[in-house]
């Protein structure tokens, strides 16, 4: 038995997530378009669901977005009427980021989406439940290298 080619394609982390990232984006289309929502909108969404007003770099932390990769977004929500940008309460340079009660009623509709998409990857949700603690660590251990 010889030893795996430590440079060949399917022994690479990144090529794995990379792969995992776009099939389980690709799934989660079309489920999002009843909600007329792309993926990384639907991210925002929840967020705001779950913190109902934030400032704009705390989205970008919490979504692990730079701002100016996040501005768009926000800005495609606010013209569908879902969120709203104005200067924070507490600082006015800052942006404070709000849902509308249409964002918050599509919430409603949204509930539908993580049933759904165990259907759709066929797995329970103790194994998604690991995945997702297993990716989590992953994250954390990345983001803790440095630069």
């Amino acid at each position: 038995m010889t030893d795996a080619d430590p440079l060949a394609l399917e022994e690479q982390v990144c090529f794995a997530l990379a792969v995992a990232s776009r099939a389980v984006v690709a799934a989660y289309r079309p489920v999002l378009e009843p909600l007329n929502l792309t993926h990384p909108q639907y991210l925002v969404m929840l967020a705001m669901w779950q913190h109902e007003c934030l400032g704009v770099k705390d989205l970008s932390r919490l979504l692990y977005l730079d701002p100016g990769t996040l501005s768009p977004l926000v800005k495609r929500l606010e013209r569908a009427g879902l969120l709203v940008r104005d200067r924070a309460p507490n600082d006015e340079r800052a942006l404070a980021i709000t849902l509308t009660p249409e964002g918050r009623a599509l919430r409603e509709r949204a509930l539908a989406v993580p049933g759904t998409m165990l259907e759709r990857l066929g797995m329970s949700r103790d194994d998604l439940g690991e995945a997702n603690r297993f990716l989590h660590e992953l994250i954390e251990s990345a983001t803790a290298v440095p630069a």
